[in-house]
């Protein structure tokens, strides 16, 4: 929002979430109706027909840019700015879609009203050629005017200081402006179109075309990349006069008062507005090299819909604690050749990047599923995919490398520690988390408990966790004897304060994977479930208090955070990540994977001490 909202700031639309959408049907049901009951060929309006799939292009074509922006700068090759992006920057950023509704309505209503003059040809070459001179004659001139007056400290206040709120850029950052400044931005960007209306040369391919290419360089300018190479300038030089980079309009969110045209470069070269170091920042983006982490985070798909959480995804679901939303059912032809895919793909990729102090951060992504990783047949290949990603880290030159999720079950987890000693040249450390997940539920227990029941698939966390409540003094319940003599074979000395009973009454349960919503009923009103699984349990009690799985709250020094980590809320981090970035940080130069465990004391401490704090237990 703009430090002094003036009037027709918000959307009217705002309120309606995502069924503002609907607000574009009428029109699609009346064009449509109105295509297939004309029987006379030539009276059919291709052009109101056609709206509906081309505003959904363009959504296509945004969702696009927005993926590859936040793959190329986590990798950082070309990266123009390092700034971080947080949440409020997200937040702010949702409504970019509203301008894509704003067009459909504009489009609609100009078919409704003026049916005959809307009624254009298909494609027309002069008049495709027409509505681009017109946009880099008239209309880029009088774009460069207003936004200089936008910045007038009036306007800026009212209106413009909502987009520049976002000092870094991303694609959908180019259309995120008051409903007001929307409205001017589109009463010139249609004087081409109703131009090429008046003198009978509108086509359907011009108008559109003009449209892509406004939302192309405009999502171009906002990419925080550089990738326009300089050969494109040598061959014609003029051309640095009628198209910008990403550099020259990053460099007005970072100066403010330099470089205001469009897409044309020209009116600030005429009228002296040019940054001076513009020619240097693209220079310099284009020499930048891809990044090299100090620590990596390997993580992996969960469930089909899982790709449209990640940071590369939808950045409103991203930014959210992953649930399951209806509405991406419609995205099945996706979701099924990302399914597909995950068959053939050879190598995990990188899919954030984040900064703590002096570390740098990555977090990839192995495109495998849950329902793989429980796949026999699929643990093979999952394994290599793992020892792959280790290798490539230490390649790029991280130092320590996090298991997210199932990467750090036994099974994989042992296989990492096998794959480490069979080649000892390889100066990564491998971290699973296992100690400060134990060292978290530890410490999730509520201080006046003397007693806990622990019901779930026993681990070597669970083992070190146990070990340390029985040191404790605290007694453990267990209601299944196979996890019972599984305990004691550990450490038989954990005989005098574990037990194994037949009764539920115990009001703060440890759970694990094999939880059953039967077993939960039998917990008395009021019981606090503290997960040490790596999935959460299902909630079936409302009279209950679940706690998340092993996790900690960032620190305001770890930057770039502005999606959430699978179904934990924002800001928080689970304990195998948390893990990688204090090994790290502290320079704890040892391996915790397959079956060893790092001090649960010390781990714990090192993540106070950096700033990492406990989460809360909801109620």
């Amino acid at each position: 929002m703009a430090s002094k909202p003036g009037i027709l700031s918000d959307w009217p639309w705002k309120s309606m979430g995502n069924f503002k959408y609907a607000l574009v049907v009428p029109g699609a049901i009346y064009s449509t109706y109105s295509f297939i009951m004309c029987k006379d060929e030539n009276e059919r309006n291709w052009f109101m027909f056609l709206v509906l799939p081309f505003l959904v292009f363009r959504l296509i074509h945004y969702q696009l840019w927005i993926s590859y922006s936040r793959y190329r700068t986590a990798k950082g090759n070309n990266r123009i700015l390092d700034k971080s992006i947080d949440f409020d920057q997200v937040d702010r950023e949702r409504s970019w879609d509203d301008q894509i509704i704003l067009n459909g309505i504009l489009f609609y209503g100009a078919g409704i009203v003026l049916k005959d003059q809307f009624n254009m040809p298909f494609f027309k070459a002069d008049g495709t050629l027409i509505i681009l001179l017109l946009h880099w004659g008239p209309a880029e001139f009088l774009y460069y005017w207003l936004h200089r007056a936008l910045h007038h400290h009036y306007l800026y206040a009212r209106y413009h200081s909502h987009h520049h709120s976002s000092i870094v850029t991303e694609p959908n950052t180019s259309f995120v402006h008051p409903m007001a400044e929307v409205l001017a931005y589109y009463g010139l960007l249609l004087i081409p179109t109703l131009l090429s209306v008046y003198i009978g040369k509108a086509n359907i391919v011009g108008v559109f075309t003009y449209v892509t290419v406004i939302d192309f360089l405009n999502n171009m300018g906002h990419c925080n990349f550089e990738f326009i190479p300089q050969w494109f300038y040598t061959i014609f030089p003029p051309l640095k006069y009628i198209v910008y980079t990403p550099s020259f309009h990053s460099l007005h969110h970072t100066q403010f008062r330099t470089n205001y045209t469009l897409f044309c470069p020209l009116y600030d070269y005429v009228y002296g507005t040019v940054d001076k170091s513009t020619d240097s920042v693209y220079e310099n983006a284009l020499k930048r090299e891809a990044e090299s982490p100090d620590v990596v985070h390997l993580s992996h798909l969960t469930t089909p819909d899982s790709i449209y959480h990640l940071p590369l995804g939808f950045p409103s679901l991203s930014s959210k604690p992953q649930v399951s939303k209806w509405y991406l059912l419609f995205m099945w032809p996706v979701t099924v050749w990302s399914l597909l895919l995950t068959w053939v793909l050879g190598h995990a990729f990188i899919s954030e990047r984040n900064a703590f102090k002096k570390l740098k951060l990555q977090a990839w992504v192995v495109p495998k599923y849950n329902m793989q990783y429980s796949s026999k047949w699929q643990r093979e290949t999952i394994s290599k995919l793992i020892g792959q990603a280790i290798r490539d880290a230490d390649k790029k030159g991280a130092k320590w490398l996090s298991l997210g999720l199932l990467n750090q079950h036994e099974v994989f987890s042992r296989n990492v520690e096998l794959y480490m000693k069979r080649n000892p040249q390889l100066k990564i450390k491998v971290v699973d988390g296992s100690s400060l997940a134990a060292a978290i539920v530890l410490n999730s227990i509520p201080k006046e408990t003397t007693q806990v029941l622990l019901r779930g698939r026993v681990s070597k966390d669970v083992y070190v966790l146990v070990q340390a409540l029985c040191q404790k003094g605290i007694k453990v319940l267990t209601v299944q004897e196979d996890e019972y003599k599984k305990l004691l074979k550990f450490d038989n000395k954990l005989q005098s304060n574990l037990f194994l009973s037949e009764r539920y009454d115990t009001k703060v349960w440890l759970v694990g994977d094999g939880l059953t919503d039967k077993e939960q009923f039998k917990a008395p009103k009021g019981t606090i479930f503290i997960p040490f699984s790596i999935f959460p349990p299902k909630k079936v009690r409302k009279d209950c208090y679940y706690h998340t799985t092993p996790a900690m709250v960032a620190p305001a020094s770890v930057e770039n955070l502005h999606s959430c980590e699978d179904w934990l809320p924002r800001r928080a981090m689970s304990a195998s990540r948390v893990a990688g970035i204090i090994h790290a940080s502290e320079g704890f130069d040892v391996n915790e994977c397959g079956g060893t465990i790092f001090s649960v004391d010390k781990v714990w401490e090192a993540s106070l001490e950096n700033g990492f704090r406990p989460l809360p237990i909801s109620t």
